[in-house]
């Protein structure tokens, strides 16, 4: 049986969740790199695949699934059957698990998203003030989230913590972490980034997409 296939893009935050997560369960993926700022996710053959046109798709077998945490969700449910500690099957567990999964989609990478693409595809110019005070109030809640345990669910480490992590470190040169005000979302993040896979699987294409979005940003004042 072949291993399932996963485009993706190194850049891309929710490919960076979907690697995390099969890392942490041991599950090899066959890698199909799609070039976003060429618009590979655009063509013909990726929009019938999926016509959202987003990135990361898991083609496994005949079946194809796409978002990002509904990935993570069926990877740990059907190839870690073992263990769910990373997704629980204990109903109030999954959903706080769940919850977390809507705050990354919802809050920090739609605001990670609404602060890079201007600069990434439109020509903008300037770092808009607004939107990293956006994202700071995520950071407030990340703390809120982390006061009384190591995880954002608790004592066990999740894939909500995985999703989490690779949306924080893409934008936290952008918006970084105060120390001082999130002593325990400081201490999550130094806590995640140790995992023995972290440093490969999401911190190179986190530092990737933040050179990309400095040599834009530079760019796009030069053109002025």
């Amino acid at each position: 049986m072949s291993n399932p296939i996963l485009y993706m893009a190194t850049l891309s935050p929710p490919s960076r969740a979907v690697m995390l997560t099969a890392k942490a369960i041991g599950l090899e993926l066959e890698y199909k790199v799609v070039n976003l700022l060429a618009g590979e996710h655009l063509t013909p053959e990726f929009l019938k695949m999926n016509p959202q046109h987003t990135i990361p798709t898991l083609v496994d077998g005949e079946d194809i699934i796409y978002d990002s945490h509904a990935i993570c969700c069926y990877l740990v449910d059907k190839y870690s059957a073992a263990d769910d500690t990373l997704y629980p099957k204990d109903l109030l567990k999954r959903a706080q698990v769940n919850a977390r999964l809507h705050f990354d989609s919802g809050h920090l990478f739609a605001r990670l998203r609404f602060l890079f693409e201007p600069i990434l595809f439109f020509g903008c110019t300037e770092v808009s003030e607004d939107k990293i005070a956006n994202l700071v109030k995520c950071w407030e809640i990340m703390e809120g989230f982390l006061q009384d345990h190591p995880y954002v669910c608790g004592d066990n480490m999740t894939i909500a913590d995985l999703c989490c992590v690779a949306t924080i470190s893409s934008c936290n040169e952008v918006v970084p972490i105060d120390e001082s005000k999130f002593p325990k979302f400081a201490a999550w993040f130094k806590r995640i980034s140790q995992l023995p896979y972290y440093k490969d699987t999401n911190e190179v294409g986190a530092e990737e997409l933040k050179a990309i979005f400095k040599m834009k940003l530079a760019e796009n004042r030069a053109a002025q």
